[in-house]
């Protein structure tokens, strides 16, 4: 993982992070313990899917550039389709309070976005590879002298 990648995913987990003990303190006031169970649930998976899926995506694009936009939208789609699975699945539980997990699985998923977000627009990715100086070299004195011209 290269090094902006790595702050890409640490400035989208800090944050969510903030935002999960935000929900489970809330949700403990709000629901008892059982909704801090269920807040804690919700953060823990939307960080743990978001993560495995930034992983996933900075390998592709390293490996397999040509996929990185398929790959991107394939993500997209095991997210969804994962979190709706683990929504169906826990729909009736007693385990925790599901409007505590629910209202923190949505808070912490719009917090990584805007922070993944916010991430990309400050990183400095280079999108062209900067010649060497002695790969440019032949090619402005080939344009610099004239045609005829002994160089």
């Amino acid at each position: 993982m290269q090094s902006n990648d790595a702050r890409t995913l640490l400035s989208c987990a800090v944050p969510t992070a903030v935002v999960g003990v935000v929900a489970v303190a809330a949700s403990s006031v709000l629901a008892g313990g059982k909704g801090a169970i269920g807040a804690a649930f919700g953060t823990v998976l939307v960080a743990a899917v978001m993560t495995i899926d930034l992983i996933v995506l900075v390998r592709t694009a390293k490996y397999l550039p040509q996929l990185f936009q398929m790959m991107g939208l394939a993500l997209y789609m095991v997210q969804f389709l994962l979190i709706a699975v683990v929504l169906a699945v826990f729909k009736d539980t007693t385990l925790f309070n599901t409007r505590a997990f629910a209202f923190s699985l949505l808070a912490a998923t719009l917090t990584w976005i805007a922070a993944q977000t916010r991430a990309h627009m400050k990183a400095k990715i280079l999108y062209v590879q900067p010649e060497a100086e002695d790969e440019r070299k032949p090619a402005r004195e080939k344009e610099a002298s004239p045609a005829g011209s002994a160089s």
